[in-house]
């Protein structure tokens, strides 16, 4: 048997990828040229979204996304608990102030009636109500974006879904992303996600304002576009910063990389499910919670999470697997038990869903590049171990 290590994700990279990103090299752009504009049509013809806006990463995306909605001091933004810090540091970024709202412990996603009770507790206690909400589609599963929607209806707020790990997933039998119950979808695309442009990420809406805001705020809030500019009539060479922006951009390479990607999405997400159904079945008969399939689409799978019955016996099972080295991880620590966050005034005991979730979970590896023998290595040592 192979003692070669398995990666708990990994990017899958084939002849295509390398001669779609070596015809970019030889080209006349790297970076600030048509490949990326052909990147961001892709991701609109995939998800049925009107506009998309590729960027450096998934957190520059949420980052912008805030700043288009004017996030800022004075603010509340709430999302999962949950989720990689980047879901809450974005709003810390604008000034504004976070809280959580507790998961379900059946989707691992935010809980829609959690939600519904920490805003009516809000509004009947005389308590600030969230500027915007962030779900975040945990593992390629979607929040109940439905129930969510007719909450932000009610109380006023707007909506980024940090579909992160979701692209290629569905909901409702719509592609996730396609924003019809959010302002804005982000995308992430680094190496350990469904499809990558080696670090990347993106936003996408349906508002042409905002898809207008986020294009100004990824470069520096700097434009050419005669209908924004201050000064008009300055000569061809002329542009105007009206806003602060930043240099989140994407190049050329990365968005190349991402559209020879793009066209096997489809069959990504196809092993990604064999591979889950193959755990489904073998590791049944173990003392583990095994993920739940959504009943309302299509988990685009980014993670494995097999929750282990007795927190007390996680930290023995990474431990053993890492040994055997198998690269299982875990996802998330909850984010309002980091240092930062408690430091704010979060502790212990806030979101116990979240916390008793984090006590028992293990990803375990699922990639398309994973071969018959990895699965088979990574089935045994879980049963060697808890059996």
């Amino acid at each position: 048997m192979s003692d070669s290590f398995i990666h708990y994700g990994r990017q899958s990279i084939d002849d295509s990828d390398v001669d779609a990103v070596v015809a970019a090299l030889r080209s006349d752009y790297l970076t600030q040229g048509p490949r990326v504009e052909q990147f961001e049509a892709a991701l609109t013809n995939l998800t049925g979204a009107a506009q998309a806006v590729a960027v450096s990463n998934a957190t520059a995306a949420l980052h912008i996304a805030c700043l288009a909605m004017d996030v800022g001091p004075g603010d509340l933004v709430w999302t999962s608990p949950n989720s990689f810090v980047a879901s809450a540091n974005c709003a810390v970024y604008c000034g504004a102030d976070v809280d959580f709202v507790d998961i379900d412990p059946a989707t691992l996603n935010m809980s829609a009636t959690a939600l519904a009770a920490k805003l009516e507790n809000a509004r009947n206690a005389g308590e600030a109500l969230p500027k915007v909400i962030i779900p975040v589609h945990f593992a390629g599963r979607s929040c109940d974006m439905i129930r969510i929607r007719s909450l932000a209806e009610e109380y006023g707020f707007r909506i980024i879904e940090d579909a992160s790990h979701a692209i290629g997933g569905q909901y409702r039998d719509r592609a996730i992303g396609g924003c019809e119950y959010s302002d804005i979808t982000v995308f992430s695309f680094h190496p350990v996600k469904i499809i990558t442009t080696a670090e990347g990420g993106a936003a996408l809406t349906n508002d042409a304002a905002l898809a207008e805001r986020l294009t100004l705020l990824r470069s520096h809030g700097v434009t050419r576009a005669d209908h924004l500019k201050v000064n008009r009539g300055e000569g061809g060479w002329h542009y105007d910063q009206i806003c602060l922006g930043y240099n989140y951009r994407m190049t050329d390479l990365q968005a190349a990389l991402g559209a020879s990607q793009l066209t096997r999405i489809g069959s990504f997400i196809d092993r990604r499910h064999e591979i889950a159904a193959i755990y489904d079945r073998e590791l049944a008969d173990l003392p583990i919670r095994l993920c739940e399939p959504p009943t309302d689409g299509r988990s685009a799978l980014h993670l494995y999470v097999a929750q282990v019955d007795d927190p007390a016996v996680r930290a023995h099972t990474y431990e053993a697997l890492k040994a055997d080295r198998i690269g299982v991880n875990v996802h998330y620590i909850p984010i309002h038990l980091q240092p930062f966050y408690r430091a704010r005034g979060f502790k212990p005991g806030d979101f116990p869903a979240a916390e008793d979730y984090y006590s028992r979970a293990l990803s375990i590896p699922l990639h398309p590049s994973m071969e018959p023998e990895d699965i088979d290595r990574v089935v045994a040592a879980l049963r060697k171990v808890l059996t």
